[in-house]
Parts: C-alpha cells; sequence; structure tokens
C-alpha cells in the first residue's frame, strides 16, 4: 500500500486551513490519517513564518520509508530543503489541438449561419 504526504482540509467555509498529513493512498482527502507532520495556513502572509510549519524530523522519516509527497507538499519540502529539487518538469496538456478543433467548428458554424441568412435575405428581396 502506497503512502503519500499531502495536504487535509480543516478551516471553515471560505476560511481554509490545512493540515499536512501522511496517509495511505487509498483514504480519503480529509479522512483517516497515519500521523500529521505539519501546518499549512493560505490566510496568511507568504512571509509569515506560522504560514507553513513543518515537523523536519518526522517528514525525513516518512520520506525515508517510501512516502511520496504531492505536488503541493513537494514544493513545501523544497523550499524548506527536506528534499533535493527534481528536474522541472512541465506537464504539457494537449489543449492546443482541442482548442483549434472547436475554433474550427465555431467558424464553420457562423459561417453557415451567415450563409442561411444571407438566403434568407436574397430569397426575401426576390419576393419583393
Amino acid at each position: 500500500m502506497t503512502v503519500k504526504i499531502r495536504l487535509a482540509r480543516a478551516g471553515a467555509k471560505k476560511r481554509p486551513y490545512y493540515k499536512i498529513v501522511v496517509a495511505n493512498a487509498d483514504s480519503p482527502r480529509d479522512g483517516k490519517f497515519l500521523e500529521k507532520v505539519g501546518v499549512y495556513n493560505p490566510m496568511l502572509a507568504k512571509e509569515d513564518e506560522n504560514r507553513v510549519v513543518l515537523i523536519q524530523d518526522r517528514i525525513k522519516h516518512w520520506v525515508s520509508v517510501g512516502a511520496q509527497p504531492t505536488d503541493r507538499v513537494e514544493k513545501f519540502l523544497e523550499k524548506a530543503k527536506l528534499i533535493k529539487t527534481k528536474s522541472p518538469v512541465k506537464r504539457v496538456v494537449k489543449k492546443v489541438s482541442v482548442k483549434k478543433q472547436s475554433q474550427d467548428s465555431a467558424i464553420n458554424e457562423t459561417s453557415k449561419t451567415v450563409e442561411t441568412k444571407q438566403n434568407k435575405v436574397s430569397e426575401e428581396s426576390k419576393k419583393s
């Protein structure tokens, strides 16, 4: 069973507060976890030292036994120099082709609409 270091949401509506927890990958986001290893409060200023608080020795232990941090937690750990930075991998989503197809279909639809309107106008002018 894989173990992840991830965020669990807490706090009231529109007032997020996250616990950084070690949990089984199968458990739900706010569900059962193995250990709480830190907190993250996005409501604080970025310069505030209490924005991200980590229990470093426990995080080192969990990483050493194979726990995988999620993307956001990985950024926190890299900033705290608890793990080495990986080579930056850009996640490319192939939305360009989808956009192009939708743009082409939109152009075709508008051109058809314009043609039908022109045909109606020309038919009406022939009747008069």
